[in-house]
């Protein structure tokens, strides 16, 4: 007679799983032997095949990549993700001892918060690039471009202080406020460059133009600017669902619209007048 194949389905109750003299005598059907004319099953007792014993074990096996896996989860508050599993990676070097054939990896939102930190280290002097770029394009000079770019430095200095003020670490959302941020100061300086290069052309001189230019300028910055920081606000006092998103980038954008608006308004006028000091005296 041909193979053939058996198929046994069994479901256990909460009692008899615990109970191991029961599930020895577990009877499994096998193949009638060639002796048997009748072709009927025969069964066996369990015992007889398997041995069975009751120990402590996992209640499931997890695999990954074909490799066994165990997961260790841990919630942390209080302080940022970065510095508490570079923290436990140094306690675990010095106090554990990994077997042969064992490693460790981070994952959660540690591996999130490192692959979009690997993404942000091409985004952000991608955008930065680009405004620069259209700078370029738009004043076709290298000169005042470089001017209207300092308001960069001037809003990110603020929003770092603004963190360290509000004691909040630095993260991926901060990082996105950063970008927005950039925006923002770009154009408080465009506004102002921009008035000064039209008076200079209109046949004023350098010291009037930069005079006039930052007076009448003063209030379109300021609108600006409070704008944009005053509708942050409730997202940087937000303590509900997100709030761990939403204030470390409304943080950063309120602070360096503060630091930036100050910078452009007293900074970028010297510093437009000493680039162009030489245009003056050949002039």
């Amino acid at each position: 007679e041909g193979d053939r194949r058996f198929d046994m389905v069994v479901r256990l109750s909460d009692t008899l799983r615990t109970d191991i003299d029961g599930l020895s005598r577990l009877l499994i059907p096998v193949p009638a032997l060639a002796s048997n004319t009748s072709g009927q099953l025969g069964f066996i007792a369990l015992s007889q095949v398997a041995s069975l014993d009751l120990v402590l074990g996992p209640n499931q096996i997890s695999r990954e990549n074909g490799k066994r896996l165990v997961i260790v989860s841990a919630n942390v508050r209080g302080r940022d993700i970065g510095s508490f599993v570079e923290e436990a990676e140094a306690a675990i070097a010095t106090q554990v001892k990994v077997p042969a054939g064992y490693w460790t990896t981070w994952g959660g939102q540690f591996e999130q918060l490192k692959e979009a930190s690997d993404r942000l280290r091409i985004v952000v002097p991608v955008a930065l690039l680009l405004v620069f770029g259209l700078l370029f394009m738009m004043f076709n000079n290298l000169k005042d471009g470089l001017l209207v770019f300092t308001g960069i430095p001037f809003a990110l200095t603020g929003g770092i202080m603004a963190l360290w003020l509000r004691d909040i670490p630095l993260s991926i959302s901060a990082g996105v406020g950063f970008i927005a941020l950039s925006g923002v100061a770009v154009l408080n300086g465009l506004v102002m460059i921009a008035f000064i290069r039209n008076l200079r052309e209109e046949g004023r001189s350098l010291s009037v133009a930069i005079h006039e230019g930052a007076l009448t300028r003063l209030r379109p910055v300021l609108m600006t600017a409070l704008v944009a920081s005053l509708g942050f606000i409730p997202m940087a006092l937000a303590t509900g669902t997100g709030a761990e998103v939403q204030r470390p980038l409304a943080t950063v954008v309120i602070g360096g619209i503060i630091s930036s608006t100050l910078l452009t308004l007293l900074v970028l006028p010297a510093l437009y007048q000493w680039a162009h000091r030489r245009d003056e005296e050949a002039a």
